[in-house]
């Protein structure tokens, strides 16, 4: 004879336990209790967010450069039979040889070149606003001359202001300066290190990780490791060899048109080419204002080398070098760039997209086993 109770558990069971939906809301609210609860304990987790402030520096940069050399250290070893070790410290001596190179080289030319362009700038610009002002007066534009000179003024007020920001926060905080310069200085001496046991043993990671799953679940755990793997390594070497490609046609193409500060402004959008889709606009933005100074004709040639290192870019190198291994759509991309640029600044923007191309990864194979479980996603005859 069955007890209040017992019914008690079987409506229970029958009603909630066995109701999916009722079962998947419960686990989102207890999901949502525990990011709740974790929020009201951050003093609990603030000696890990020290740790991550000072080694993330050194361990991003050393995780950057070991996807850039590591499929080269894994060729000589599995082709050629040379040792890792042997591998890893001759590309050492090449880096730093290069390394000196540009410091004897290069660095004395760009810090000329950029302390020239600096010093200039308030001219640059004056010039790019007073002829602004006379398209602003022309007669031919009359019917536009008030929502242009709004616009206009718009531009030169956020302009100004985001600047005065910038520059009171790096100059005004002497000990927010000298903590990053710490930092930097820290990290650049530590990443060698890490870098160099990364090249030496990080291909055994996988498997080490995998030691500590049941049996059964580390096929699929390393299979998600290196579908990981392949979309992080893919992206950022492809990214890196195409800001190279990017540095040097903007730097061949400046010369070509006789455009002074040729070197700077080409590393200049080589680095900002990071920035997927919107680093190469940017980097538009100096050399525009410096060619409007020089001549109408020199705007002309400048806006001709963009077209040409864009058509480049687009057609070329960015399909053969990066492909399409990320298969995001260009809209996704734009959205994850102005979110992760909103949420985390420049290094949001910079690494947004591989961090989405990884947590796609994670829950392409977290729905896949959830359909496995749950069942109700077959076919329908």
């Amino acid at each position: 004879m069955k007890t209040e109770k017992d019914s008690w558990r079987s409506w229970f069971t029958k009603l909630v336990l066995n109701n999916r939906l009722i079962v998947n809301l419960m686990i989102v609210l207890l999901f949502l209790l525990i990011i709740f609860v974790f929020s009201k304990v951050t003093w609990f987790f603030q000696p890990i967010s020290d740790f991550v402030d000072i080694v993330g520096f050194p361990v991003v940069l050393a995780g950057v450069l070991f996807y850039l050399f590591n499929p080269l250290v894994d060729r000589l070893e599995r082709k050629y039979h040379v040792n890792r070790v042997w591998t890893i410290t001759g590309l050492f001596v090449i880096v730093v040889l290069l390394i000196v190179l540009a410091v004897v080289s290069l660095i004395p030319v760009i810090r000329n070149q950029a302390t020239d362009f600096l010093k200039n700038w308030p001219d640059y610009w004056n010039h790019l606003v007073n002829q602004m002002d006379k398209w602003l007066n022309d007669p031919r534009f009359g019917q536009f001359q008030k929502e242009l000179e709004e616009l206009s003024k718009s531009a030169v007020s956020s302009f100004s202001s985001w600047f005065s920001n910038a520059a009171n926060l790096t100059f005004t905080s002497v000990g927010g300066v000298i903590s990053s310069v710490t930092k930097i200085v820290v990290g650049l001496i530590t990443m060698p290190f890490i870098l160099f046991y990364l090249l030496k043993d990080g291909h055994r990671l996988p498997k080490y990780l995998a030691h500590f799953l049941p049996i059964r679940k580390r096929t699929g755990f390393i299979q998600i490791l290196d579908e990981v793997n392949g979309k992080v390594s893919g992206y950022i070497r492809g990214q890196l060899i195409v800001a190279f490609c990017v540095a040097i046609m903007f730097f061949i193409g400046y010369l070509v048109i006789g455009l002074k500060f040729a070197l700077t402004l080409g590393i200049a959008a080589g680095v900002l080419n990071l920035i997927p889709y919107l680093g190469s606009f940017l980097a538009m933005i100096p050399s525009l204002v410096l060619a409007a100074f020089i001549s109408p004709w020199m705007l002309v040639k400048v806006l001709i080398v963009f077209a040409i290192e864009q058509t480049i870019e687009g057609r070329i190198l960015s399909p053969l070098i990066l492909g399409t291994n990320l298969a995001i759509h260009p809209v996704t991309i734009l959205i994850v760039l102005l979110a992760s640029g909103r949420m985390f600044g420049v290094l949001g923007v910079i690494f947004g997209i591989p961090v989405y191309a990884v947590s796609k990864v994670l829950l392409t194979h977290l729905f896949h086993w959830y359909k496995q479980q749950n069942g109700g996603y077959e076919k329908s005859d």
